[in-house]
């Protein structure tokens, strides 16, 4: 059997079984191409339960993919309320448990199933054509290689594995700062659960928040929350920028309310002392005070602070180790492919449209590889649900066609959600959650 010929006729293999990866193979079944979702964690949205507490500042009916819909709603599935705003455990809950149960996608998963290399089969990633049968690099299957030692081959992978696992560090000038290892106990990367399961770490403490985005919002206000049921809860905001933050945006000024609400509210705690904000501080050194006691956050300029737990929201970062055999083509800055970093303006205004983009931009030198979702995006920021459903679609739609598929036309094919349905809206659970005024995803 030819190198072409199995190619043909392996699965696309997908890595990660969140809302992109599963919507991915929701499209894949659709096309009738047959797809393998490999995922590390032994449920589906693994990464998501670690943010579970946290309302989205997007509707229901933006974080659910068309194509998914209807296979849902085949099945007689209750609907959510499409202007909701669901948390993350509603999301796993609600949406992709069901998901991942329907017969179309069931035997397509594999839980507990961590990849570790991705090449092609035979030959490394200086290879071109096989010097003794003229085989090209689009004609050999990539090989998946999994940490329990077993392998899967594949036609063309999908990597929507996320960047959960790659947050970037508390050192102000992207490395860890000195001492960032030594103190990690006191350290909690973005999003804690802080009126929750991680109450007690934080109540009647010190805690500083680092990071300028709304993971540190989200925990900002939380810990406000927590300030005022706990007497002695104190917050202090560290930020690199020297000027107001992008963050502090008026309501109008974002394209989604909700998420424009957080800076107005957080402008606000600032304003009237309720939150410490510590301007201009690019975090250098960590230094523990006492063996078991706070640490203290030293400045390159000098200042520091002393707390007793420390909220690294610095944002997450793409990890391409997984692709170092195959051909990549990473734009040195954002750590994206190449074509959709010329789209992604680091200037873009907080809040503004996300660049329409297709499988052209996503493509790398190697034929058959994508990476989409939040990982696709790498450092930039402004990731949407849909962002990720567009891109899967897309990708997808090119897989099942080859390499002739008109891409215009894939663009242009707009499905809504949710399309005609009678509406069947799920009765508001009791799920934990704040408003999602005061909350959001990153």
């Amino acid at each position: 059997m030819s190198n072409e010929y199995a190619t043909r006729h392996l699965p696309v293999v997908v890595i990660g079984a969140g809302p992109v990866g599963l919507a991915a193979a929701a499209h894949l079944a659709g096309h009738r191409v047959p797809s393998v979702v490999l995922e590390a964690g032994d449920t589906v949205g693994a990464a998501i339960r670690n943010w579970q507490h946290v309302r989205l500042f997007s509707r229901w009916r933006d974080n659910i993919d068309p194509v998914a819909g209807r296979l849902l709603d085949t099945a007689g599935w209750p609907v959510p309320d499409p202007q909701r705003y669901p948390t993350g455990a509603e999301l796993i809950d609600d949406y992709l448990l069901p998901l991942a149960g329907l017969p179309a996608l069931a035997d397509r998963i594999r839980y507990g199933a961590r990849v570790t290399g991705i090449a092609r089969l035979g030959i490394d990633r200086l290879a071109g054509a096989d010097q003794l049968t003229g085989t090209d690099r689009a004609d050999t299957p990539f090989v998946v290689r999994l940490d329990d030692g077993t392998e899967q081959l594949a036609r063309a992978v999908i990597d929507a594995s996320g960047t959960w696992h790659t947050p970037n560090h508390l050192g102000g000038e992207g490395l860890p700062a000195l001492g960032e290892s030594a103190a990690a106990a006191y350290l909690d990367f973005a999003l804690p659960d802080v009126l929750g399961t991680d109450r007690s770490a934080h109540a009647g403490r010190h805690t500083v928040v680092v990071g300028a985005g709304h993971s540190a919002a989200n925990s900002l206000l939380d810990l406000i929350d927590l300030a005022g049921a706990v007497p002695g809860t104190r917050i202090t905001w560290a930020v690199r920028r020297v000027g107001a933050d992008p963050v502090f945006a008026a309501d109008d000024a974002d394209a989604l309310p909700a998420r424009g609400a957080i800076g107005t509210g957080l402008r606000r705690l600032v304003d009237t002392g309720r939150v410490t904000l510590a301007a201009g501080f690019v975090t250098h050194r960590v230094e523990r005070c006492t063996a078991a006691g706070p640490v203290r956050l030293v400045s390159r300029d000098g200042r520091s602070i002393v707390a007793d737990r420390v909220v690294v929201a610095t944002g997450f970062r793409a990890d391409h180790r997984l692709a170092a055999e195959l051909r990549l083509d990473v734009d040195p800055v954002l750590g994206t492919s190449r074509g959709l970093a010329a789209l992604l303006d680091a200037d873009r205004p907080r809040g503004g449209p996300a660049p329409a983009h297709g499988v052209a931009e996503l493509r790398h030198p190697e034929p058959g590889y994508f990476v989409v979702g939040v990982k696709s995006y790498g450092r930039s920021t402004g990731f949407l649900m849909a962002t990720g459903y567009r891109q899967v679609r897309q990708v997808t739609a090119a897989l099942a066609a080859g390499p002739a598929v008109d891409r215009r036309r894939s663009a242009s094919h707009q499905l809504r959600w949710p399309p005609v349905w009678p509406r069947r809206a799920a009765p508001a659970t009791g799920h934990a959650g704040r408003s999602v005024v005061n909350l959001s995803r990153r």
